[in-house]
């Protein structure tokens, strides 16, 4: 085998002509003390707020406090390899998350570890967990709904694409059900989600996935967890996280929605981060700058001007109170950043109306701005009635007698009630919703008993998918309730009222639909609250 010098001399050339000595630095310093997922250094005096550090078990930390003879540093995983006089060197770079399309369908930790067993997220993409939100020159108005599915919150409190709707309630009110029927009701149509569970238990972070998957719903969904069992700097990072894998698609011109689930369990965490590192505690032990931790936060939810390409995300973060106190801190921090929440009140869930909103502290900032035409009509005479059933339900517990007009707007009131009920995991399309609350109160379903309302209102629904299928097809394409419309819609209407025959008795129902599997529906539906 002969070589070839003048090939070899050509190679070294190249190489020499584009040789860069590339020196490769980075500060080494000692751990002085370590214990609850908190680590103090000293030697790192170059180190900035917010670098990561590696310490010599490869566990990595970031640096959350600056002091003048030594550097606080949060521990990201188990700092129970980490001992007093182990080195520990900075990296130079920001806390980061991988991001890009192979996350989609993926269970992974705030720093992007896989937690679903199907093996390493490939991306080559990485996105800074904190990020500037846009500026107002860089934002436009709310004005496209993101339909959520259920009835009382498109008609009543509706969520737009950028907007950030809080869900507020005590422990076991549903709060989760309504974000997740969001998510659930998003598929088959263009909105990324990104569910965060932040201080939630383990196996119910399983079954909300496993709710999410037999749905198809993990299909275009990322789940970002930190259970309650995972240290507080992983739970105070997670909504950060999730932020910034929904920017990441946002800023490519897709629409994204977020679930931070929920930000109660955020603040107590960076309180007991803040509390181990000395920071001077304010109102309720919180540090103070806990309101600043959740606006740059919700802040990052936006509809981008068309010049940036017209992405969004919404945000839709979830508050526990206690006892229903509103007024707490963290709830009314919360408040006053978002743009209107739904508040689902215990006695309403109790009393078996789910989802238990309650409509007069419910509200949404966008309001109309974020409903389609069609759901503004029928929509705007529902908020009403219900306000004048409310009154007239606190006059007739006085016992007095009731003339015909106010019985007959007491009675519509109560099938009101009972058709804004909606059974978990069955989001409605935006069509079926205004046919639903159209009958309701035009006052077709005036004759149906109060105890039959769901049922009618599934065959309802059915009758006009299998025989009037063209009403339906009409307020898809025009998203109106033009006058052509509403004439096709009443007529379908009048033809159910003429066929469907109910009685007070539930066996007497004259069409063969209406026998006794639907008659147990309500009852499945409240159970699987």
């Amino acid at each position: 085998m002969k070589f070839k010098a003048d090939e070899i001399a050509s190679v070294l050339t190249g190489e020499i002509a584009n040789f860069q000595g590339q020196l490769q630095t980075a500060e080494v310093g000692k751990v002085i003390e370590v214990g609850d997922g908190i680590a103090r250094a000293v030697g790192l005096s170059s180190a900035m707020a917010g670098e990561m550090v590696e310490f010599k078990s490869g566990t990595r930390g970031m640096c959350f406090n600056l002091e003048e003879n030594s550097v606080g540093i949060v521990i990201l995983g188990d700092y129970l390899k980490i001992q007093e006089g182990d080195e520990v060197k900075t990296t130079g770079a920001l806390l980061s998350v991988p991001v890009g399309e192979s996350m989609i369908g993926r269970v992974i930790d705030p720093l992007g570890n896989p937690l679903d067993g199907k093996g390493p997220v490939i991306t080559d993409q990485t996105r800074p967990i904190e990020f500037p939100a846009p500026g107002v020159a860089q934002r436009q108005p709310v004005k496209q709904p993101l339909q959520t599915g259920i009835k009382a919150v498109d008609a009543m409190t509706p969520v737009g694409r950028g907007q950030r709707e809080l869900i507020i309630g005590d422990r076991k009110t549903g709060k989760s059900a309504v974000a997740i029927d969001t998510i659930i009701n998003q598929k088959g149509g263009d909105v990324i989600c990104i569910y965060v569970a932040c201080g939630q238990r383990a196996s119910s972070v399983a079954g909300i996935v496993e709710a999410l998957r037999e749905k198809g719903a993990m299909d275009y969904t990322i789940v970002v967890s930190a259970s309650a069992s995972d240290p507080a700097p992983l739970q105070y990072f997670a909504p950060y996280a999730g932020a910034a894998i929904a920017e990441h698609f946002m800023y490519q011109g897709k629409h994204t929605l977020c679930v931070y689930d929920d930000l109660t369990k955020q603040a107590q965490a960076y309180r007991q981060m803040s509390l181990l590192m000395r920071r001077p505690p304010g109102r309720e032990a919180y540090p103070g700058d806990i309101f600043y931790c959740h606006s740059r936060l919700l802040e990052r939810a936006a509809k981008l001007s068309d010049e940036l390409g017209g992405g969004s995300m919404t945000a839709l973060p979830i508050i526990e109170t206690l006892e229903g106190e509103v007024s707490a801190y963290i709830p009314t921090n919360v408040i006053s950043i978002t743009d209107g929440q739904i508040y689902l009140e215990p006695s309403l869930f109790f009393a078996g109306v789910r989802p238990a909103i309650n409509v007069g502290i419910s509200v949404s900032r966008v309001g109309g701005n974020a409903q389609t035409k069609a759901m503004k009509k029928v929509a705007g005479s529902l908020r009403l009635d219900l306000a004048a059933f409310r009154e007239l339900e606190a006059f007739a517990q006085l016992g007095t007698e009731l003339d015909k007009a106010t019985q007959t707007q007491l009675d519509r009131g109560k099938r009101m009630i009972e058709l804004l009920k909606q059974p978990q995991y069955e989001p409605l399309s935006f069509a079926d919703q205004v046919i639903s609350i159209y009958a309701g109160t035009k006052g077709y379903l005036d004759h149906v008993p109060v105890a039959r309302v769901a049922e009618a209102e599934k065959q309802l629904l059915q009758f006009i998918r299998d025989e009037k299928s063209e009403v339906r097809d009409a307020l898809l394409n025009t998203k109106d309730l033009s006058g052509d419309t509403e004439n096709l819609l009443k007529a379908a209407l009048e033809a159910f009222r003429a066929r469907y025959k109910y009685e007070t008795a539930p066996a007497a129902a004259a069409a063969p639909t209406a026998a006794a599997a639907p008659k147990a529906e309500p009852k499945k539906a409240v159970a699987a609250h």
